[in-house]
């Protein structure tokens, strides 16, 4: 096939494919980050962060598969090749799950809104792909890499809690990474609430499998191309800002997973929304509103290039090889998110 197409328009392919899964996911199974927390903490339901911990599962599991079978190199996934900084999975979570709160949803969840016609989503695909590169290579680039300077691992050992369980133990990485992926999938499908409802184990399947999915396309393309393309997974901070610039400089700027991934969760959403009778156009009357959305993008935008990953990035992809800084920038996520819908929904006041 690669003699066929360029391997920059495989990995795109690669992105569509596995990301129109994910936008259906987000339209037909209600699959969100924000619904998850604010489900959990106001509306008395853990079933869609259960939803989320089965996908997580399974996505470990067929990850470590892949690297069981030598499909996936671990060395050449960006969380278990990248030094990991526990002050910037913290803040930059925090950062991100607070600006989520206050836009409403996170990157995955805006262009999968965006598919369903609303253009306040729109606004923040745009402020948050813009910050991200503000902060990743603009502007503020040489404070980030100041503060939170980035390097490749130097010890033997890889980032990554099967890895250096392993280390410990002597035992394989493959079994360690199975073994907690199983644990993760049972514990979180131990409810009677999720099983009410089949379509939301199956929802859940289907986005840990895209995740899956990614890895082995990308790593098959790394592997039988010439080209040094990245092996990835799906995230959404910067490759919101790569989909801007590709489209404004496509004729001197490759095709890469990024857009195909970006691309796929927004055709998969507006196919969803059209399944459901749902896509109507959508725009904001309250400029407070639109103002609070844009503050959240930015600080989205930010607070993922801190935490080298989004609430999609850290807490699915990089959560999937286990990489260490996947269960502290997510919970440090949900901290943030839990404030800022507090501020929203409550207020910081204390009750007289």
């Amino acid at each position: 096939m690669i003699s066929f197409l360029s391997e920059h328009h495989l990995v795109a392919l690669i992105g569509l494919a596995t990301g129109v899964p994910l936008g259906l996911a987000a339209r037909l199974g209600r699959f969100c980050t924000l619904g998850a927390i604010e489900d959990a903490l106001y509306g008395g339901s853990t079933v869609r962060l259960r939803m989320w911990g089965m996908a997580i599962g399974l996505a470990v599991i067929g990850s470590f598969a892949l690297m069981g079978s030598g499909l996936l190199v671990d060395s050449q996934t960006y969380y278990l090749s990248t030094r990991w900084m526990p002050l910037a999975s913290i803040l930059g979570g925090l950062v991100f799950g607070y600006g989520m709160a206050l836009s409403g949803n996170c990157g995955y969840g805006a262009i999968a809104r965006l598919g369903g016609g609303d253009l306040r989503s729109f606004v923040i695909v745009l402020v948050m792909g813009v910050s991200t590169f503000v902060v990743l290579s603009g502007p503020l680039a040489p404070l980030r890499t100041l503060i939170f300077p980035q390097s490749d691992v130097t010890t033997d050992v890889a980032p990554g809690i099967a890895h250096q369980l392993a280390a410990l133990s002597g035992m394989s990485v493959t079994v360690i990474g199975l073994t907690i992926g199983a644990l993760i999938l049972a514990g979180s499908a131990a409810s009677k609430a999720v099983w009410e409802k089949p379509a939301q184990v199956v929802w859940a399947a289907v986005v840990g499998l895209a995740v899956v999915g990614a890895w082995a396309g990308t790593s098959w393309v790394a592997r039988e191309g010439f080209e040094a393309l990245p092996v990835v997974s799906h995230s959404f901070a910067a490759p919101l800002g790569d989909t801007i610039l590709w489209w404004m400089t496509g004729s001197a700027r490759p095709l890469s997973f990024a857009v195909g991934s970006v691309a796929g969760v927004w055709g998969g959403a507006f196919i969803g929304s059209l399944i459901k009778g749902h896509f109507r156009w959508e725009a904001c009357e309250d400029p407070r509103e639109l103002r609070r959305q844009i503050i959240g993008a930015a600080l989205m935008g930010g607070g993922a290039v801190v935490a080298l990953g989004c609430s999609i990035g850290q807490g699915l992809s990089a959560f999937s090889v286990l990489a260490i800084s996947a269960p502290v920038t997510f919970a440090a996520i949900f901290a943030g998110a839990a404030l800022g819908l507090r501020q929203l929904i409550v207020g910081f006041q204390p009750a007289e």
